[in-house]
């Protein structure tokens, strides 16, 4: 009986392990995973605050130039207030010319300046803020037969005038 049970032990063998339905799992789990995460950016801004001693003429960056785009008129202010009121012609069209001429002079006084706010009325028209736009953006003159576009405020941010503020 003992060589019996002796046998029965040493044909008795454990099972391997089988592991590939797991390996085929991460296979497909780890690329899913990193497809899906999400990428965390940083940004810094850097804030430039005047000192109290601080005092004289504003610099070009501390300028704020705003255009604002009224049913009525475009006014072109800073911080200091209203530079120039501009109202609508009377056929009906904002006058372009007008604040192009006034661009440029804007311009002319402080020429390192970039940047300008176009502040939009709540039933601004599409075609209205496009021109705008472009006319804050190039000034185009005549050299010579041709036309050339020179670069006034090329960087420009929208706001909307009921909240007073930039988007």
């Amino acid at each position: 009986m003992l060589t019996r049970q002796k046998r029965l032990r040493r044909h008795v063998e454990t099972p391997e392990l089988d592991v590939t339905p797991f390996m085929n799992l991460m296979i497909v789990l780890v690329p899913v995973l990193l497809l899906s995460m999400v990428f965390v950016h940083t940004t810094v801004i850097e804030l430039n605050f005047p000192s109290a001693q601080a005092g004289g003429e504003a610099q070009p960056e501390d300028i704020r130039l705003e255009i604002r785009i009224e049913a009525d008129a475009l006014v072109v202010a800073d911080q200091r207030g209203i530079i120039k009121r501009l109202p609508v012609m009377a056929e009906g069209d904002h006058d372009y010319d007008g604040l192009g001429a006034v661009m440029r002079e804007v311009k002319r006084r402080v020429p390192e300046k970039r940047d300008a706010t176009i502040l939009l009325a709540p039933d601004t028209h599409y075609q209205t803020l496009v021109s705008v736009m472009d006319v804050v953006r190039l000034q185009r003159q005549r050299a010579g037969d041709e036309w050339v576009s020179a670069e006034l405020f090329p960087d420009i941010s929208l706001g909307d005038t009921a909240k007073g503020g930039a988007i």
